[in-house]
């Protein structure tokens, strides 16, 4: 499972990056939209964890170079603010398939991103086939 951590917070992706690590994924870490982009360009993910609150709370054209470079790829938001509290997110990237605090219990977060990378590979795997 290839993941891609976008997080301003070195700390907080690091501590992403060591429990998904633990569990057998190959994760990759950008700490800037344009860091992210260059991955994404050169490289496939299953999922992508991605700082809503990027680059002051505009991560959107991100998401929407990764749903055209990566189509099966999916993205789980992480936020410190209650502003896409609402659901927002979902109507906003079409490639969204949750979205959750930064303050989120990192065994939460891997066993979302295994979830959705299973999926994303299983898409990916019916959509080459």
């Amino acid at each position: 499972m290839q993941i891609l951590i976008v997080e301003e917070n070195p700390d907080l992706a690091r501590i992403w990056s060591a429990h998904l690590t633990r569990q057998g994924m190959d994760v990759s870490h950008a700490q800037s939209k344009s860091e992210a982009h260059a991955l994404v360009t050169e490289r496939a993910f299953d999922v992508v964890i991605l700082d809503a609150d990027i680059d002051g709370g505009r991560p959107i054209a991100l998401a929407d170079y990764i749903s055209y470079r990566l189509p099966a790829a999916r993205i789980i938001f992480v936020t410190s603010t209650s502003f896409f509290s609402d659901g927002s997110i979902f109507a906003l990237a079409s490639n969204a398939h949750a979205c959750v605090s930064v303050d989120a219990e990192p065994s939460d977060i891997v066993s979302l991103v295994d979830y959705h990378a299973r999926a994303a590979q299983q898409e990916a795997g019916t959509r080459d086939g």
